[in-house]
């Protein structure tokens, strides 16, 4: 008899933004992938029978719907703002405080859960850049907390998803740098399907290797589940 396939109930952040609605629909279609929750402050605008939404204002208060939230054995936290124009009060609130709060408790809530932390290219607790230093500090205090495993994935630029609704509208001009980009600086470049499929396959493959650049997550997303 052949193995009997782990079944997988994973709560996505941010679909409503480009990253965490690539990785919905890769959700979605894939067969690894059982259920899928999506939590957000307004529709995904997105109907299948694996889904279900949860329309919740305020990120950093969850008891009203921890009840909801048992029973997954996966977080793909997509949720996140650029550091653009925003005061460093705002982005280490919006970025590391509301971040581990939400992991504080998911942890706390399921057992064995693998958490999945969009990160990116740069990230470094001691580097120069303010972002830099805010989402390095929440990396490395996320793998403290009780997770089953913890991973933090930096892309660079990330190709997506032909038809996707959240998608940046320059990415239309700009997505013919993306194969001169592969070719020739491989690991700042990534698509969204390539991203998406590498969270899926960390549920069934332990690396590790829990920082994954563009080359760790290509490599982790053509890897057979």
């Amino acid at each position: 008899m052949g193995k009997t396939r782990a079944i997988n109930n994973v709560i996505i952040t941010g679909s409503t933004g480009m990253v965490g609605e690539g990785v919905l629909i890769q959700c979605l279609n894939s067969p690894e992938i059982d259920a899928v929750l999506v939590i957000n402050r307004k529709p995904c605008g997105y109907n299948h029978v694996k889904l279900k939404e949860i329309i919740h204002q305020d990120f950093f208060n969850f008891s009203s719907i921890e009840d909801q939230l048992k029973d997954y054995n996966a977080c793909f936290f997509c949720l996140g703002i650029s550091s653009v124009g925003v005061d460093n009060d705002t982005y280490y609130r919006m970025t590391y405080t509301l971040t581990l709060h939400v992991a504080e408790t998911l942890s706390k809530l399921n057992d064995k859960m693998t958490f999945c932390y969009v990160s990116g290219s740069g990230t470094d607790e001691n580097g120069r850049l303010n972002w830099q230093k805010v989402k390095g500090k929440t990396e490395n205090d996320l793998t403290k907390l009780p997770f089953e495993q913890v991973y933090h994935f930096r892309p660079g630029f990330i190709k997506p998803i032909k038809g996707q609704k959240y998608a940046h509208n320059f990415y239309k001009y700009i997505n013919w740098i993306f194969p001169i980009g592969r070719k020739f600086f491989a690991n700042g470049f990534c698509t969204m399907t390539e991203l998406g499929d590498a969270m899926i396959n960390t549920l069934s493959h332990n690396s590790e290797r829990r920082i994954l650049e563009g080359k760790d997550i290509i490599a982790l997303a053509n890897e057979p589940s």
